[in-house]
């Protein structure tokens, strides 16, 4: 081999290297498997088949394409599977990717990548994860802070170590290529410089993979973190809205229980069907039919509070909507609001009217009434209204589960009513 088509080789292999780990790293599957803290044997198979198959394919491409030595990364793909999935996986591993080799009489191929396996296994059970994962084959360059933090405690630098030790396993290949020609597989320079870049950009490909995938698991750790976050803050909003409901409706049967003890009896069966549901665990999303139902019995409780002459619910309840999913307790706050603030003040009361209709992809939730409106409110009221734990509340609550995807509008008439729209995307389906 000449040394201007090693150097070739050479850059070859780290665009090759790059491009495989790149695109094994777009597989969910791949992601999954390779990030798995446990493993089952059929779920390492599993892992070592995305290696294997394109990698084996890599090995005979080398014999079948004249001077396409870049194609066979096997000894960087042992050495990868030793550290990520230990000793006996690496020597399978390494057993199938030399058959291709040991098939063209290149006979040393199968025992010295079986005995690497074994050996990047073993450097692996003396490297923690996370330093694989940081491995980088470039040194600290600030050589005085490296040299100050291993005179200060002696220690073994495993970093340094591991990149040792690759270049080491490199450099007995070679030695065994020249000891036994065409008997093993290896890059042969003539001039020592140029042997030593062989020597050196094992352990740089192995860590441009190690960094590829490392960067990606970066990434879905933050995902997750993102994700828990999110949870724990949905789950403090919703922990939030069932006291603030709680007191407000054993305030309403407390008025009743000596003027008319048979309605606050009616009220508390209603309550304890409404706390029923509460104790129960829920998902975050119910179809819109469960939540009109769980609605339908706080209304109950109003409607026996105030009176049917004053207080009058109607529902235009677009029958296409009722197996959308939609955040659990979302109505209730803003039937509330409504009640409280809008049509409490008015003398006769009124309506609270419930709408939903289907758009396209969309699905378009309405709670209007016909109260007095926010401008003619209090501004108690209408700081409790827009910004305490009513209409807050759910807002918040959709910024969290659908972010810009949703939008929450408010329009209010003074002396007119107020009406409140919720725009929900309709992909999530139940059943009613």
């Amino acid at each position: 081999m000449t040394d201007r088509l090693l150097l070739i080789t050479l850059l070859v292999k780290l665009g090759v290297v790059a491009s495989v780990a790149s695109v094994l790293a777009r597989a969910s599957t791949f992601r999954r498997l390779l990030f798995a803290e446990k493993r089952r044997p059929g779920q390492t198979l599993g892992l070592l088949a995305f290696f294997l198959v394109p990698l084996t394919l890599g090995v005979w491409f080398r014999f079948l394409v004249p001077n396409f030595y870049a194609a066979d990364i096997s000894f960087e793909a042992v050495i990868l599977l030793g550290l990520l999935v230990g000793p006996r996986w690496a020597m399978f591993a390494g057993v199938v990717l030399a058959l291709p080799a040991f098939l063209h009489r290149e006979y040393l191929a199968l025992p010295f990548d079986a005995a690497l396996g074994l050996a990047a296994g073993l450097i692996g059970g003396l490297v923690e994860k996370e330093e694989i994962w940081s491995f980088t084959p470039f040194i600290d360059l600030s050589l005085y802070r490296w040299v100050r933090r291993n005179i200060k405690k002696l220690r073994i630098d495993r970093q340094i170590l591991l990149l040792v030790l690759i270049a080491a396993l490199e450099m007995a290949r070679d030695w065994i290529a020249r000891e036994f020609p065409h008997r093993l597989f290896a890059l042969l320079a003539r001039e020592i410089w140029l042997q030593a870049l062989v020597w050196l950009s094992a352990p740089i490909l192995v860590g441009i993979a190690l960094k590829v995938w490392n960067a990606l698991r970066v990434e879905l750790s933050l995902e997750e973190q993102k994700r828990l976050v999110l949870e724990a803050r949905l789950d403090a909003l919703q922990r939030q809205i069932n006291p603030h409901f709680l007191f407000n409706t054993l305030n309403s049967i407390a008025s009743l229980v000596r003027s008319q003890p048979e309605l606050a009896r009616e009220m508390t069966v209603k309550l304890a069907n409404i706390l029923r549901a509460l104790l129960k665990d829920h998902d975050t999303y119910v179809p819109l039919s469960q939540e009109l139902r769980f609605t339908d019995d706080y209304l109950d409780i109003e409607v026996v509070r105030f009176g049917a002459d004053k207080l009058r619910v109607e529902k235009e309840i677009d029958p296409r909507t009722l197996e959308i999913l939609v955040p659990s307790i979302l109505l209730q706050p803003l039937i509330e609001n409504s009640i409280k603030h809008g049509l409490e003040p008015r003398i006769h009361g009124g309506t609270v009217t419930l709408r939903s209709r289907l758009a396209g992809e969309r699905v378009l939730i309405e709670v209007a009434d016909d109260g007095v409106g926010i401008n003619e409110r209090p501004a108690s009221a209408l700081k409790h209204a827009g910004a305490g734990i009513g209409m807050k509340n759910v807002r918040e609550r959709l910024e969290v589960l659908y972010g810009d995807q949703a939008r929450f509008t408010v329009i209010s008439n003074p002396g007119r009513g107020t009406l409140v729209s919720i725009d929900l995307p309709a992909g999530l389906r139940g059943s009613a």
